[in-house]
């Protein structure tokens, strides 16, 4: 039974089907055991990734509307959900500023960073980063985390 934060770039391959979808829903699947770490904003990020989606064509409109509603039910029962707090935003703006990233980008590492720090602090396994963008995970890197880039699957 592993934990992994997933980024909203890892976790629409759970409800979109691109590179890295079967493993991704290997991993998240409940039967796995594993634990699945999200931060709030990423209900925000999913739901704006379908739409996207729908407006440039790659994705039809009743799809969308189904991997929405499959989004928002799963969103409350099979994620962990880490909360967005004052801590969590300036630590997000540290990263931001230190290392070039976009906000939400910067949101969603801070939240990793965030859970790792408490499980450690709890001696607790470690967790790994799911994320299929490649700035966010070399920065994640940089900052110790474990990573897996689900376009590597």
């Amino acid at each position: 039974m592993g934990h992994y934060y997933f980024d909203s770039s890892a976790l629409v391959k759970r409800y979109v089907t691109e590179t890295g979808t079967i493993w991704v829903n290997n991993l998240c699947t409940p039967a796995s055991g594993h634990t699945v770490y999200i931060v709030r904003i990423t209900g925000v990020e999913i739901i704006a990734a379908l739409s996207r989606r729908v407006r440039t064509g790659t994705l039809a409109m009743p799809d969308a509307q189904v991997a929405a509603t499959q989004f928002k039910s799963d969103f409350s029962t099979l994620y962990q959900i880490v909360e967005v707090t004052e801590q969590l935003v300036a630590s997000a703006m540290t990263l931001a500023e230190n290392h070039g990233l976009r906000g939400y980008d910067a949101v969603q590492l801070a939240a990793a960073l965030e859970l790792q720090a408490i499980r450690t602090s709890l001696s607790l396994s470690g967790i790994t980063i799911v994320c299929a963008d490649d700035q966010l995970n070399a920065t994640a890197l940089a900052e110790g985390l474990f990573v897996e880039n689900p376009n590597d699957h």
